[in-house]
């Protein structure tokens, strides 16, 4: 794991997850809170606050968004078991404990009669009494709490005989981590359920999804109850595939004009021998040393941070790319630059000889010198790391 947090008490038997994946779910949600696709949420402090149901004893989504993004938690469990071990691992990341609450979810009160009323209304049938659903989010998020977004790796199976017989499955776990009654199917459509009471208190409600054909039921069940935005993407790192769905009740901002791209991507296939995703991160920093910008390479979380000096920020707007219009544009342009870090480009493993190369826009103002610079990088590294076609 990354240097900046750290996983040491996972009891036996306990999922033991593949960080490179959960990493890529981590930057999924990066990338959908940054879109500005929906506003944010009217009690939103301007720091990030998400909801992890299931947190596991690994306690790993905290953890990793905690370290490597600054962000805050709630991490929410079930057995007596994840929950001791999940606040063992906090405890353990002295510096991050002050962003991760572990809670328990079976400690909060049933849903009330009326509650459960709106969910027979708006997408399944009330259970018989004796098939009590667990709380996921409705009594487990408080009365007065508000979230960016919920997240969660829920069990994909109904029996671990099912789970044995996957071959993908790249990793054991318990029961109580892998098996509900119905599966990923019912797990997540709970989700969606408790998601239309608990419209107003989260902008984002995520979760990750392990088969496909479950993926498009779940997009339409999450259209039926209301949602008025609902994203999909698809994760694969080595021999596992997973997806992701996000969904929100907010209104989308309406836009008069085409915004700037916050974000660029492109992928690196058929890599030579040789050039894996450090040597490709070191591409990435010479590149960028060569343009006479300052950069600094952060081989933990395989990103590097870019950054224009004040006099290249101003130049870029007023002579380059970036600037279009009115001296009077121009000039609140200039007062619009952020200082710090300029932009990021990180690198991801997808299959073996397949990297992403991903652009996040930190300033800006700096949109168009952005996009022209990531373009260039992207022909710079195919000349220089891809293999010709014969």
């Amino acid at each position: 794991m990354v240097s900046t947090a750290s996983v040491r008490w996972i009891p036996d038997g306990q999922l033991c997850p593949t960080v490179p994946n959960r990493s890529n779910y981590i930057h999924w949600i990066e990338d959908l809170l940054s879109s500005n696709l929906i506003p944010p949420i009217s009690s939103s402090s301007g720091k990030v606050r998400g909801f992890d149901i299931g947190t596991g004893a690994n306690c790993i989504y905290p953890l990793l968004g905690a370290s490597l993004l600054g962000w805050s938690f709630v991490g929410s469990d079930v057995t007596d078991v994840a929950l001791e071990w999940a606040k063992k691992n906090v405890e353990s990341n002295p510096h991050l404990a002050e962003l991760i609450e572990i809670r328990n979810a079976n400690a909060a009160p049933f849903a009330s009669e009326s509650e459960a009323i709106v969910r027979e209304n708006i997408l399944e049938p009330v259970e018989d009494a004796a098939m009590q659903k667990p709380h996921v989010l409705v009594d487990v998020v408080k009365e007065s709490e508000s979230f960016d977004f919920c997240m969660c790796n829920p069990p994909f199976f109904e029996s671990i005989e099912e789970a044995g017989l996957n071959p993908k499955t790249s990793c054991g776990g318990t029961a109580e981590e892998m098996v509900c009654h119905g599966g990923e199917l019912a797990f997540v459509t709970r989700i969606i359920e408790d998601s239309v009471s608990l419209k107003n208190s989260f902008r984002w409600f995520t979760s990750m999804i392990g088969r496909k054909a479950n993926l498009k039921l779940l997009m339409s069940k999450a259209r039926e109850a209301g949602a008025s935005v609902v994203k999909t993407t698809e994760f694969v790192q080595g021999q596992t595939a997973r997806w992701g769905l996000a969904w929100s009740f907010i209104a989308p901002i309406k836009r008069s004009s085409t915004p700037a791209k916050n974000h660029h991507s492109f992928m690196l296939q058929g890599l030579r021998r040789g050039h894996g995703a450090f040597q490709v991160l070191k591409s990435i920093e010479a590149f960028f040393l060569a343009s006479k910008l300052s950069c600094k390479l952060d081989t933990s979380s395989f990103s590097v941070n870019v950054t224009l000096s004040d006099e290249q920020s101003e130049a870029a707007i007023l002579h380059g790319d970036d600037y279009a219009g009115s001296p009077e544009d121009s000039s609140a342009k200039l007062e619009s630059v952020v200082k710090g870090i300029s932009f990021r480009i990180t690198v991801f493993e997808q299959i073996p000889g397949t990297l992403l190369i991903k652009g996040s826009l930190l300033n800006k103002a700096l949109s168009g010198t952005f996009s022209s610079l990531f373009s260039q990088l992207e022909d710079t590294l195919r000349m220089e790391c891809v293999s010709k076609a014969r």
